[in-house]
């Protein structure tokens, strides 16, 4: 397959904005800037970042063992998954396949980029299905969505079904790993290289605890990578945030032990969920959230807003009915929660 013939006609001849920055190559110390019509008086962020954010992803490439060239980064993972939208679908012509129940973001840019939404559920282990998902697709079929750790099922999808989907899927399969740090499963960043067709996603959000600076990973071959950065907006990852993740990414013993302890805190919680009466099944999971069968999953939700604690109420979901989301929080949180689910029982 050569992936550059599934780019849209109008991006492969699109001629990106060249910033200042981007035509500035030389060192900066000691230079003086009067290139950009920028405030002179320095503050910390009167200058504009940097828009390659290169030394973010040098960090990034020595933590994954990942060339810089094989990176994006971009405005949380959402304005990634709009760049390869842009890049690859043609509104109002082309068509991506989702596997519900799953991240919801992807029906909302299918919507705003104007493209057809193909919907093949999970199956009862939640699973993909991948005789229907490769039945449903045809020759306008550009991306798939491959949500793994899925949320909010939790759980991984299995490699021989992904395999297969790479291999016999004719577009691009995106696969989202918000997660993974929390499963001992790999990523599918380590075989690139095996597949051309293949785009993965990952986040700060999630295991290095910075969901509030935004920031979003894109792992796929050079020529992906080179076609979203000639459509990214030129500053998509403002200063502050390259700053915090630099910061972040240079402690990355902390978010080790940091998924330790949530790893240690998810046995718990499923542990002392099993004993609660009204919780009839508990699903496996490799994300940092369990999900759970209750009785009734409006009444026990709206139990808990009385009592201060928020979850998630799945129960609208395909395959979800009267499931509740539970985040893995702090031992403290978590010890809350579960007197909070004692205290109901009978109730």
């Amino acid at each position: 397959m050569n992936v550059l013939d599934l780019i849209r006609p109008s991006i492969k001849a699109l001629k990106p904005y060249s910033s200042a920055r981007d035509e500035f190559q030389g060192m900066a110390d000691d230079m003086v800037f009067l290139d950009a019509n920028e405030n002179p008086f320095e503050n910390g962020v009167n200058r504009y970042p940097d828009p390659k954010q290169s030394n973010v992803k040098v960090l990034l490439s020595e933590i994954k063992d990942m060339p810089v060239e094989n990176i994006l980064l971009g405005n949380g993972s959402d304005e990634v998954l709009d760049l390869i939208y842009r890049a690859f679908c043609e509104p109002n012509t082309d068509n991506i396949i989702i596997l519900p129940p799953t991240y919801g973001m992807y029906s909302v840019l299918a919507n705003i980029n104007a493209v057809e939404i193909r919907k093949v559920q999970l199956s009862d282990d939640f699973q993909p299905q991948v005789d229907k998902i490769l039945d449903v697709s045809d020759a306008n079929s550009k991306l798939l969505f491959l949500c793994s750790p899925n949320n909010p099922t939790g759980n991984s999808f299995s490699q021989e079904s992904i395999e297969r989907l790479l291999k016999d899927f004719k577009g691009v399969v995106v696969i989202d790993e918000a997660y993974i740090d929390f499963t001992s499963e790999p990523s599918w960043i380590t075989r690139l290289d095996e597949f051309p067709n293949l785009v993965v996603t990952q986040t700060l959000s999630k295991a290095y605890g910075m969901a509030g600076i935004r920031l979003g990973i894109c792992y796929a071959s050079k020529d992906i990578i080179s076609v979203l950065n000639n459509i990214k907006p030129p500053y998509n990852v403002n200063e502050l945030t390259q700053q915090r993740a630099i910061e972040q990414l240079n402690n990355y013993e902390l978010t080790k032990r940091q998924v330790q302890s949530i790893l240690e805190e998810r046995k718990v919680l499923i542990s002392e969920l099993k004993t609660v009466p009204f919780v009839s099944k508990i699903y496996p999971s490799d994300a940092n959230f369990v999900l759970a069968k209750v009785d009734d999953a409006t009444k026990r939700y709206n139990q808990l807003i009385e009592k201060g604690i928020v979850i998630r109420n799945r129960t609208t979901q395909p395959g979800c009915e009267n499931c509740l989301r539970f985040t893995v929080g702090t031992k403290e949180e978590n010890g809350i929660l579960i007197k909070a689910l004692t205290d109901l029982q009978g109730f």
